[in-house]
């Protein structure tokens, strides 16, 4: 039964579906029907809107929307609250329940060239309640989420079992805000208070159920629970988006740096990992000029240091770093150094002096233990971004690695709440923790300038730097392959980070180096993204994949000014860079479902190739008149799809919208 089916009458009580259809799970979830202490008040009461509070036979209440001829149970609010004990209206509505929660909730409507509504729903318990917010997930599509290692599009496709809602590395989770978004105009946002979960499509079927729990990771000296967010009610997808961006994501307040946009990224990590040298990377910017491509910067990957943490630079790979650097400058590079948040035990005397000086974060048990991905046989601490002392300690060693051989930036890697010894012990307020350890190290980080980039986000939307995709791998599926570079591309931007730095072109390679095929059609997919970024090279395979990937590189360098645009365009609008396409048609409703295509501003559609093997794709067009390959000479009309669009090994789809 969809949830067109599902009516209710004026009265509000539940008409029964045809004896066809089968009740499922969320179907009765949202039944509703007479409770001991009947609940049934307007939050809404408008000609062309309305929102209504009614019990929910099953437990907890339904908030019920009415609207362009349907009626609609959007959400299912405290399902585990037990019996109302007080209710009072007085511009507010605020329930008492016999435990002791209490429910308030606030209706105000946005007037402006953006109109709508906006809920506000604010649960307080004592610390041993666990609260439970229901949304309907079966009202049209939904975008934003938590990033994810298969990483669907739209989200209503995830599978969240009772997932805890922080930064991690576990799925590639490096940027999770906590912002729901429907294609019919509602979307939800929660407060950094709540000690969020969320189970989607695992208890209930076609329903995302927010949890405020006082559980790891989160710390059990909160005093109180907290399940506090807004509902917004638009028109449409992109009028709720707009608002949310204005009032709750905020928007950056610069650009990264414009070469780094306009030129290639060179990173050794794909290509040597961990075996690099003075050596090796002076070969390797001999090979790049040499073949005749373009960088903004070559980028020093992994093991430079004696020690992962030491950031001391280890003289049998690098007699002198100052050499080094300087012989790429001369071959017109600037250097960047990758860099991370941790220090392993064993790496001294940097170790024991962190340890010693408190800068390194504990667990409530007084253990700094903890692992990442480089322990090597050992274990690790992660630097508390927390302290300032700590902050300061890891900054100035940072910079004494800048002045004394040059360096121009750095690429910062890790940052996640996850790699904390649990349950951390950290500074500032317990309702913020633990994220507040993401955006502490980025926020400090970002003071290094706009050639810096990290790779996790947590509320800090407003950096001017480059937010990294989490390392890709080399497959063409949805296990974290060249599909998952587009969505990923959609995912961050609509979380608000549209300064989105596209992983390394043909993936890291764990598993093994890109094949001549994929490698070519991720260095397409990625040609009208913010940035390139290779460490596999085009010359590891043949002539015909270097003139192709020339004529790419080439392509998006002619286009920089047009991302250079939008990316400005975001600092004054919060207008996401990569938009998917509903962007330019949101009441399209075939545009609402398209994930394997991706916006440039508001006039490029770019359609990738994406799986192997074939040379040609469906591709759709919002309406509108299109100049495919961006030739006046082939004019096509929108609004339609575009069956078996040419697209041989060299071509890449895209289409530029006549304005």
């Amino acid at each position: 039964m969809t949830h067109r089916q599902y009516q209710v009458s004026a009265a509000g009580d539940q008409r029964r579906p045809p004896p066809s259809v089968e009740m499922n799970p969320l179907c009765l979830l949202l039944a509703f029907a007479a409770a001991a202490q009947a609940i049934d008040i307007y939050l809404i009461d408008k000609p062309d809107i309305k929102l209504s509070l009614q019990n929910n036979q099953y437990g907890g209440l339904n908030i019920i929307l009415e609207r362009n001829g349907l009626t609609e149970v959007i959400s299912v609010i405290g399902r585990l609250t037990g019996t109302v004990k007080d209710m009072v209206k007085n511009g507010d509505v605020v329930i008492q329940f016999s435990n002791d929660t209490t429910l308030r909730l606030n209706a105000q409507e946005i007037a402006g060239e953006k109109k709508g509504h906006v809920i506000t729903v604010r649960w307080e318990a004592p610390k041993t309640v666990r609260l439970e917010d229901c949304a309907n997930l079966g009202l049209g599509h939904w975008y934003g989420g938590p990033q994810q290692k298969r990483q669907y599009w739209p989200i209503e496709r995830l599978v969240l079992p009772n997932y805890s809602y922080i930064t991690k590395e576990a799925d590639n989770c490096g940027v999770a805000e906590p912002y729901w978004l429907s294609s019919e105009g509602l979307f939800y946002y929660f407060d950094k208070k709540v000690p969020l979960f969320v189970d989607q499509n695992d208890l209930e079927k076609h329903a995302a159920c927010f949890i405020a729990q006082i559980k790891p990771p989160y710390s059990s000296k909160r005093e109180r629970n907290f399940l506090v967010y807004a509902i917004g009610i638009f028109d449409d997808v992109k009028q709720a988006h707009q608002y949310a961006v204005e009032k709750y994501l905020l928007k950056p307040v610069g650009i990264p740096d414009e070469r780094m946009i306009q030129f290639p990224i060179w990173s050794t990590w794909a290509r040597y990992k961990r075996s690099v040298s003075h050596n090796v990377v002076l070969k390797y910017a001999e090979e790049i000029s040499g073949y005749g491509f373009p960088n903004s910067q070559l980028e020093i990957d992994d093991l430079w240091e004696v020690c992962y943490g030491s950031q001391t630079v280890d003289v049998r790979r690098f007699p002198n770093l100052k050499t080094t650097v300087d012989a790429l400058k001369a071959k017109g590079f600037r250097v960047t150094m990758w860099t991370h948040s941790f220090i392993n035990k064993g790496c001294e005397p940097w170790y024991s002096e962190a340890k010693a000086k408190g800068y390194l974060v504990s667990s409530v048990y007084g253990s700094v233990e903890t692992s990442w991905w480089n322990d090597n046989d050992t274990t690790t601490a992660y630097i508390d971004f927390t302290n300032p002392e700590a902050r300061q300690w890891f900054v100035r060693r940072l910079q004494a690695l800048k002045d004394a051989y040059g360096i121009d930036s750095f690429k910062f890697d890790g940052g996640e709440t996850s790699w904390s010894p649990q349950i951390p012990v950290l500074k500032g307020d317990i309702m913020d923790q633990p994220g507040i350890i993401t955006a502490d190290y980025v926020r400090e980080m970002a003071k290094f300038g706009p050639m810096v980039e990290v790779r996790t986000g947590y509320r800090t939307q407003d950096l001017p730097v480059f937010v990294r995709m989490i390392d890709k791998d080399t497959y063409w599926t949805f296990e974290n392959g060249l599909p998952t570079l587009v969505t990923t591309l959609l995912q961050m931007n609509i979380n608000g980070y549209p300064l989105v730095l596209p992983d390394m072109i043909g993936g890291n390679g764990y598993n093994e180096p890109p094949s001549k095929e994929l490698f070519l059609r991720w260095l397409q997919a990625n040609t009208f993204m913010p940035s390139m970024q290779f460490s596999y090279v085009p010359w590891d395979f043949d002539n015909e994949t270097i003139a192709i990937s020339k004529k790419y590189v080439e392509l998006h360098a002619r286009y920089a000014p047009e991302i250079i645009a939008a990316c400005r365009r975001a600092t004054v609008d919060g207008s996401p860079v990569n938009p998917p396409i509903w962007w330019i048609a949101p009441n399209d409703t075939t545009a609402f479902d398209i994930w394997d295509e991706y916006l440039l501003g508001e006039n490029i559609l770019v359609a990738p190739v994406l799986e192997r093997q074939a040379r040609a794709r469906d591709v759709y067009l919002p309406a509108g008149t299109w100049l495919a390959q961006g030739d006046p000479a082939r004019r096509v009309r929108g609004g339609d799809w575009l069956r078996n669009y040419p697209a041989p090994l060299d071509t890449l789809p895209y289409f530029i919208k006549v304005k």
